[in-house]
Formats: structure tokens, sequence, C-alpha cells
């Protein structure tokens, strides 16, 4: 090539230079070149998966870099990570991810995925940046995870708001909310009825407290359905939806979670009165298997009421503080673990026993008691129709070998 023309293409590649954005992503795209989304991922199969997930995306319009920060990450190589856990100490971080990998992990494994375009001004959009950037540096990226209250969707929520100078939170917080935490709980566990069950059964009154909306948006599709509620300023005196666009990216190609929780008093009551009628049965015709039957009731209330105890009084899972049902089971069960053996051979059960089994039909009273009252906290009447006719028939059955000495 001549040199006129080789001068002639560094001239112009050194003009391309200068006019092109000074820019290689969003690290240092001016405001007015970052499109913010919200990405939400529905439940997946896995316990852990069933609230779903989401993230914010950062897309630089001019390099076409997009990037998915989530709160979500936690290392299960942490020192004394298992026992942080059982305390309620859950240290978890925010990762970025390319946006492709991100959502092409999700899309494999069969969850939804969709974009919320969001109406962020410039001003807005690169605070948001700069905040996430400062968020991921090591020395911030670990918080204390809470299940309802401070986990990876209210960090994306609070984010958000935060950046709209409090618009989100103004507008949620005036709107109710559909569910309590105790029944969106129990909703999205209901593939898993076990785990359903021991969650139930370990959540305490502050489950059961109404939620408006912004504190039901813990949860990513109901933060993906409330945003569709906000509206913004447009720059002309007016206001337009916060939620400019909304896409479907990948369906869901799983089992859906109920839209409604499931009902757990008839089949809990239903299993109350087989057992005690089991517990009456064999102590007339099978008393090894009476024995049997009552000790492992009064192990497992004993055990249930330990773990609960433990939970209220050693951890900071305030989610089970003060859970009522340890007037229907607890400790007290231990005491009893001789008196089915006694009965069994028609020896009459000790005075520590009887003191123990009137103390929990007292707190079986209680329990009663409080749902006859107006206003009651805790919604545990499902694990009460279980109790009750199970103790009544381990009461009768001990009465029985009193009377019959």
């Amino acid at each position: 090539m001549p040199k006129a023309g080789r001068l002639f293409l560094i001239a112009l590649a050194l003009l391309c230079c200068a006019i092109l954005p000074a820019h290689a992503g969003i690290t240092d795209a001016p405001g007015e070149k970052l499109e913010i989304s919200l990405i939400t991922y529905g439940p997946g199969d896995i316990y852990w998966e069933r609230f779903g997930h989401d993230a914010i995306e950062l897309r630089d319009s001019a390099s076409g870099e997009e990037v998915d920060f989530n709160y979500g990450v936690f290392n299960f190589d942490e020192k004394n990570f298992f026992f942080n856990f059982a305390r309620g100490q859950m240290h978890y971080l925010i990762d970025a991810e390319p946006t492709t990998d991100e959502q092409n992990f999700y899309a494999q494994a069969g969850r939804s995925v969709t974009q919320q375009r969001l109406a962020l001004t410039p001003q807005q959009a690169a605070a948001l940046r700069d905040f996430l950037l400062w968020n991921l540096r090591p020395e911030n990226a670990t918080y204390n995870y809470d299940y309802y209250i401070d986990n990876c969707t209210t960090r994306v929520r609070d984010a958000l708001d935060r950046a709209l100078g409090g618009v989100i939170k103004a507008r949620l917080s005036k709107l109710p909310g559909g569910m309590t935490y105790r029944q969106q709980t129990v909703r999205l566990m209901s593939a898993q009825p076990w785990l359903m069950l021991i969650l139930d059964l370990g959540l305490g009154p502050y489950a059961d407290q109404s939620l408006n909306a912004w504190q039901e948006s813990f949860l990513p599709e109901e933060l993906q359905k409330n945003l569709r509620n906000v509206a913004v300023p447009d720059g002309h005196g007016g206001t337009q939806p916060l939620v400019q666009n909304e896409t479907l990216l990948s369906p869901n190609r799983l089992d859906a979670p109920p839209a409604i929780p499931p009902d757990l008093r008839l089949p809990l009551g239903i299993a109350g009165l087989v057992f005690a009628a089991l517990i009456v049965v064999t102590w007339r015709y099978a008393r090894l298997a009476y024995a049997l039957l009552s000790t492992l009731f009064l192990l497992a209330a004993g055990l249930v009421g330990l773990v609960m105890l433990m939970l209220w009084t050693l951890t900071t899972h305030h989610s089970a503080w003060a859970n009522a049902n340890l007037l229907l089971f607890n400790p007290l069960a231990f005491a009893l673990l001789r008196a089915p053996w006694q009965a069994r051979n028609n020896i009459g059960v000790s005075r520590l026993a009887t003191s123990a089994l009137l103390i929990q039909l007292i707190g079986l009273l209680i329990a009663v008691g409080l749902h006859l009252l107006p206003g009651v906290v805790q919604q545990n009447q499902p694990w009460i129709l279980f109790a009750l006719p199970c103790w009544l028939a381990l009461a009768w059955s001990l009465r029985q070998t009193v009377r019959n000495r």
C-alpha cells in the first residue's frame, strides 16, 4: 500500500477513536447509556429454589455489555457454615455475572426468566451502577441473610428503591399484601410436604403478621408483580410506569406452585384422630404396640419442643421466637417416657409423670383458649387439631391404668 494510503487509514482510525465513546462497558458508561432491568427467575424443583430468585441487569447500550447483579450467593466452605446457619448467622454475598451465562443457567433448568425494563433517569441509573459496584467490593459484599426481611430479593428491592429516591417503598407500603409469611412459605414449599410441615410447625407468631406489598416483596415474583403498580416522574411534570416493558425470556417448564396455600387443618386433624384411635385400640388389645406408639409420640413431642425452645432462646431466627406450639409439644414429654411402659404392666405412673401430664393438659387448654380470644396472632390451628386428640388419648389411657390398680 502506498505511504499516502497508510497515512490516510491511520488518520481515519484516530478520528474513529476520537468520536467513539471512551468507555469499555458498564463500569464507566454514562448514565444515559445504561439500561436497567429487573430479572426474575421462577421457582425451581430443589427446596432451596422454591422461593425463586432475581437480579438487577445493567446493560451498556454503546458496548452491548450486560451484567447481572444478584444477592443470592453463599459459600459452603465458609468456616463454621452449618453452625452459623443453625444459629441464624447466615452470610450471603452479592455477585456479578455476564447476563447470558446466568440467564442460560436458569433457562436450562426449566425455570422461567422474565425481564422488566425500568424507567430510571440517567442520574438514577448511574447512581445504581455506582452503588452496585461499591457493594461488590470484597469489604462490602457480605451481609447477614434473613429469610423474610433481608434476602436476595429484598436487597434487590432496596437497591432499586434507593436509586429511585424511595418511590417504591412509598407506593408499596400503602398497598395491602395478599398473604402472610407463613402462607407464602407453606404455599411455595407444598411440593415437599414433610419440609412444609416442619417449617409450619417451627414458625412463630412473627410469620402471621399482616403484610403490605412492600413487605411481601421479599419474594421475587411478588416484587415483579408489585413493581407494575409503581409510577415515577416522566420529566415533563407527569408520571410514567416504572416498568416500561416486560418480556418473558424463557417460559417455565416445571410444576408451578399453587396460587393459594394448602389448608392443613383437615389433614392434620384427621392424622391426630387416627393416631389417638390407635393409642386407644392398642391400649385395649395390644399393650406392647401401645407402649411403642406412645413412646414414639412422647419422644417426638419432647424433641420438637426442645428444638423450638432452642430456636427461641439460642438463635437469631426471630421468625421462630415465642412459638405457641410449645404449648403443644415441649420437653416435659420426656418426663412421661416411662409411663406407657408402666401402663402396659398396670403399674401406676409416678407423681412426676402425673404432674407433667397435668401441666401439658393445661398448656393444651391455653392453646385452645388463645384462639377463642379476639386478635389471636399465631395461626397454629392445624397443630392444635393434631395434638389435642393425641394428648387426650394418652391421658385417658394413663388414667385407666390408675383406675385398674
